[in-house]
């Protein structure tokens, strides 16, 4: 009996490309098109001209050039999303499939989240710039590697996530229709995680936005680099104390914004509704007017159907693949199995001791122990911000982030307005900032701290939004039907349908916080200077002067905070969600 299975083709291919004619929305299509590949073409060269270390790059505040520093920067941003996904995806499936790769994967994720974009940069420029010798593309690669590692971690941890929590009867469902790992991995894994992970693909390039004057406006040992871009034109405009300036940048913000919003993620959001988790069809489903003159394009349409013969034909040959193998595997031996686990434990905790003393002797011999507990105490402080201004955040966002994803209509009209406020950078808030902590007589200490969440507490929102937008309407109806209302309404219903992804959000916005941190305790507004004292602040002196046994201190007693509560709260919290909260 035929099945799915079987078919190596699309409907409406003949194995040929179809030589269609194009019609009026090929037309429509074509000028952006060519509009992008001009622009991409263009950056790129601008991107590789001639540079040697120590050449000025000319950065102006004139208007005029916002649009070119614009594009420079949306390409920087959108290489490091292409980046970010393709690493999510081979993160997400290495440890949701293999327990001793995620064993390694998570802790090592949450170390690289608890490491700042300084500490990437401080490490990294120096290499890249010796990589690309003569050229600007070796700045460019490590920009592109900083905006990358302020947006890889949380579509990572949101991927994860996800193929984590699979309902268990579409597990079934795949084992019963024999699907090979590789059918399930694109038939039923992606499909099931991509409404979340395109939430997060979002605040990924919003949280690009917001460390992106830290990524093109270089300042490490020695090295002060400030590449074409919107990043370096708000840090100058903020040394120079230039308002207008800074007024013009966030419109130039706003403009790039909408675009992207327009061009892509809105079409995503709306390609994506069709894999809701449900029986039951929308009234109000998303919309998009690119992606409806992408289905209505001739061109678009037979490069469709090509794509689909070739996928169909990977999928068939992985199911006759798996047939060919037959159903029945060796059972490993229950002694040679323990063995193995008992050499990986006894692996796994010898480098754990030679780590432990690498550190030791870093610590006696080349920063001393009274520092490295001052730098403890630091921590202490860093954390008990992070701690309450997470609460204070989750309290605010959840509620609103629920409304939001259970209302497509309200869902449109937030979408655009989170993301520019996500994109929002802090550094744009440290005229206010400083300017009101002077004049009221505020104490540093406490009033800077808003700033740390400013641009994190939206992982909270995009991820609540998203596990909202993903409750099945039959669950909305049975929970309207046995008459739940009020708070036990949230209680029972919508507070565990969304704890998951609530997680994954505190989960990145802690870890954003911590570096936030970095730009958040130390502030700078043209001569004047505040700071609060704690870790972030002590990163950024210590990254100020080149000091670089210091810099790996703050670093790794950052991680040390991150990893270990990681560990001792959210890796317990997930395990609850993982058998309490699951679909």
């Amino acid at each position: 009996m035929p099945t799915n299975l079987d078919r190596t083709a699309a409907p409406g291919y003949d194995g040929q490309l179809l030589t269609a004619p194009p019609n009026r929305f090929d037309f429509a299509l074509l000028p952006i098109i060519l509009a992008a590949i001009v622009i991409v073409a263009y950056t790129a060269q601008q991107m590789n001209v001639p540079y040697h270390p120590g050449q000025a790059l000319d950065v102006r505040l004139d208007v005029a050039y916002l649009p070119y520093y614009l594009m420079r920067t949306s390409i920087r941003m959108l290489a490091a999303l292409g980046a970010s996904l393709l690493f999510s995806f081979a993160f997400a499936a290495l440890a949701s499939k293999n327990r001793t790769a995620e064993k390694i994967l998570v802790p090592a994720l949450d170390i690289l989240q608890s490491i700042p974009v300084l500490g990437f940069l401080s490490i990294t420029v120096t290499g890249f710039i010796a990589l690309f010798p003569g050229s600007l593309a070796g700045v460019e690669c490590a920009a592109i590697f900083a905006i990358f590692t302020s947006q890889a971690w949380n579509m990572a941890f949101s991927l994860h996530q996800s193929f984590r929590t699979i309902p268990g009867d579409l597990l079934e469902a795949a084992t019963m229709l024999r699907l090979s790992a590789w059918q399930r991995f694109w038939r039923l894994e992606v499909p099931y995680a991509m409404p979340g992970l395109l939430w997060n693909m979002m605040m990924s390039m919003s949280g690009g936005w917001f460390f992106v004057v830290a990524s093109e406006a270089i300042s490490v040992s020695g090295h002060d680099i400030r590449l074409p871009g919107i990043g370096s034109y708000i840090a100058l405009a903020i040394q120079q104390q230039n308002l207008p300036a800074i007024g013009w940048a966030i419109v130039a913000m706003l403009v790039g914004i909408v675009l992207y919003d327009q061009l892509l993620f809105r079409p995503l959001v709306a390609w994506a509704d069709r894999f809701r988790f449900e029986t039951l069809s929308q009234d109000d489903a998303p919309q998009s007017w690119v992606l409806n003159l992408l289905r209505r394009s001739a061109w678009v349409r037979t490069l469709l159907k090509a794509t689909a013969a070739l996928a169909g034909r990977s999928l068939a040959w992985s199911a006759r693949h798996r047939l060919a193998e037959g159903n029945v595997r060796p059972v490993a031996v229950s002694v040679q199995a323990g063995w193995k686990d008992r050499a990986r434990d006894g692996a796994i905790v010898l480098v754990a001791l030679v780590a432990l003393g690498r550190v030791l002797w870093f610590v006696h011999g080349e920063v001393g122990w009274a520092e490295a507990a001052h730098v403890l105490w630091l921590g202490v402080l860093t954390m008990t911000r992070v701690i309450v201004l997470i609460a204070i955040a989750a309290v605010i966002w959840v509620p609103i982030g629920i409304r939001i994803g259970l209302n497509p209509s309200l869902a449109r009209i937030a979408q655009p307005i989170a993301q520019f406020l996500a994109a929002f950078p802090a550094n744009l808030m440290f005229p206010i900032a400083v300017m009101g902590i002077v004049k009221l007589g505020l104490n540093p200490e406490i009033w800077l701290s808003p700033l740390m969440i400013f641009g994190t507490q939206w992982y909270i929102l995009f991820n609540v939004v998203a596990g909202a937008s993903g409750i099945p309407t039959e669950l909305r109806l049975a929970a309207r039907n046995v008459g739940l209302r009020g708070w036990l309404v949230w209680r029972r219903f919508l507070l565990p349908a969304v704890f998951p992804s609530l997680l994954t959000g505190l989960v990145t916005a802690a870890g954003g916080s911590w570096n936030a941190s970095i730009v958040s305790e130390y502030v700078t507004w043209g001569d004047r200077t505040l700071v609060a004292t704690g870790l972030g602040s002590y990163i950024a002196e210590m990254t100020a002067q080149g000091d670089f046994p210091r810099i790996a201190l703050g670093i790794g007693v950052m991680a040390l905070f991150v990893v270990g509560f990681n560990r001792l709260l959210w890796n317990r919290l997930y395990d609850i969600a993982q058998t309490r909260n699951r679909l």
